[in-house]
């Protein structure tokens, strides 16, 4: 693998940039691999990676149907947080942000972690209310949360309105000043050139359309648009279809998919240096490098497989923008989208083992996928290797839907559903 540098940037540009070689190889499938992952999203590849690095299990596959990140990895709006209520959660998001902290490093490739730091705004007594329990919760988890006044909200987001008839007032809000955002494609880019340096084969166009099973039900291989390919054990991270998938493997999953559109204006001179989320309007936006504003909302109101938005919603998150930004009421759109997120009824992940023996899952993440990429894929990584769930990953087991253990993370995942 090319070590990337700032001496390597600076000798390739003096050659004309002839020297640059592939960031991965783009195999053809083998007969047979040790485990095979179905996803070319950042959980997938972070997966195959972990797979490779922590446990030395490299003869992977991983087949994506598409492109490297062309589903949820490339839909989202970038925010990395660990702001949640519960202990297993804040231990869960906790330790993916701390994997991300030394993400760039460890896989050499930039992926622009920002920790810009996020700040939560409470419109009423109520909202406030509820931040100081959230903000009490966290610190007893170790993770850092403060509360902020109203004037240190304002001094932060000047672009809010904080005229005294605003329609959303500011009572106050907390931060967490370690979250912030990371390019999306860089996260998947930088795991799939890391994996494929350590052997892991990434197909893409590959689409699993079955799965090979013997005679006691334990998986034994896919069939896909290629062939068919052997394995003992399958890991799925197909965030979006994970019903669709399940029900290819033979179980089902208590899972909704729902639109989440995300917006992107046109590029402005710096307004905002933070994330902020508003507990009123459930708006959230930050503005990128390229001085974009990237904001989103509400999740759409229907059951949808759908990458696109309605109207209602486009109209709803727009709005809340105008309402309590209006200096940028009239600022233009440039870009808009959605992504498919899979919604589980306590707002908690799915990890590990399913009904299909051999086959593994990582799904249910909602909102909340993205920033936990890193942890995901470690975690799924453990579960395969070892063939027990790590400690961290215990309580989000399909069976906590039997035993009733779950872990209601509604409000912390920051939109209600």
């Amino acid at each position: 693998m090319t070590k990337y540098s700032a001496f390597k940037v600076f000798l390739e540009g003096l050659g004309g940039q002839q020297g640059w070689s592939p960031a991965w190889r783009s195999p053809q499938p083998k007969r047979r691999y040790d485990v095979i992952i179905i996803g070319g999203g950042g959980h997938g590849l972070a997966t195959a990676y972990y797979l490779a690095k922590v446990h030395g299990v490299r003869n992977v596959a991983v087949l994506e149907r598409g492109w490297l990140g062309g589903g949820n990895t490339g839909r989202n709006t970038t925010v990395i947080r660990s702001n949640y209520y519960y202990p297993a959660s804040a231990r869960l998001y906790d330790f993916s942000l701390k994997l991300y902290e030394g993400l760039s490093r460890e896989l050499n490739y930039n992926v622009m972690f920002s920790q810009r730091g996020m700040v939560m705004v409470a419109h009423s007594r109520h909202d406030l209310e509820g931040a100081q329990r959230w903000v009490g919760a966290m610190q007893l988890n170790g993770v850092d949360a403060e509360m902020i006044s109203a004037d240190e909200v304002k001094r932060r987001l000047p672009v809010l309105d904080a005229s005294p008839g605003a329609r959303y007032p500011i009572w106050g809000g907390f931060m967490q000043k370690r979250a912030g955002t990371a390019r999306h494609d860089a996260v998947a880019w930088g795991y799939a050139r890391a994996a494929d340096a350590l052997g892991v084969d990434i197909i893409q166009n590959c689409e699993v359309r079955g799965f090979l099973k013997n005679q006691t039900g334990r998986v034994t291989g896919v069939e896909t648009n290629l062939g068919v390919i052997e394995t003992d054990k399958v890991g799925m991270a197909v965030a979006g279809h994970s019903s669709v998938m399940a029900q290819l493997a033979g179980f089902e999953l208590p899972i909704t998919s729902y639109a989440l559109q995300a917006f992107v204006s046109e590029p402005l001179k710096p307004v905002i240096d933070t994330v902020m989320l508003s507990l009123a309007t459930g708006l959230y936006i930050s503005q990128s490098d390229k001085g974009g504003l990237v904001f989103g909302g509400a999740l759409d109101h229907y059951a949808s497989y759908a990458q696109r938005g309605n109207s209602p919603t486009i109209r709803q998150v727009a709005g809340a923008l105008a309402d309590q930004m209006p200096s940028l009421g009239r600022v233009r759109l440039a870009r808009h989208w959605a992504g498919i997120v899979d919604v589980v009824q306590d707002s908690s992940p799915i990890l590990g083992e399913t009904p299909t023996p051999g086959v593994y899952i990582n799904c249910g993440w909602g909102t909340g996928g993205f920033k936990a990429i890193p942890a995901g894929g470690y975690l799924l990584a453990h579960h395969l290797a070892t063939g027990q769930a790590h400690d961290i990953a215990a309580p989000f087991g399909l069976n906590r839907f039997f035993t009733g253990a779950l872990i209601d993370e509604a409000a912390a995942s920051g939109i209600a559903h």
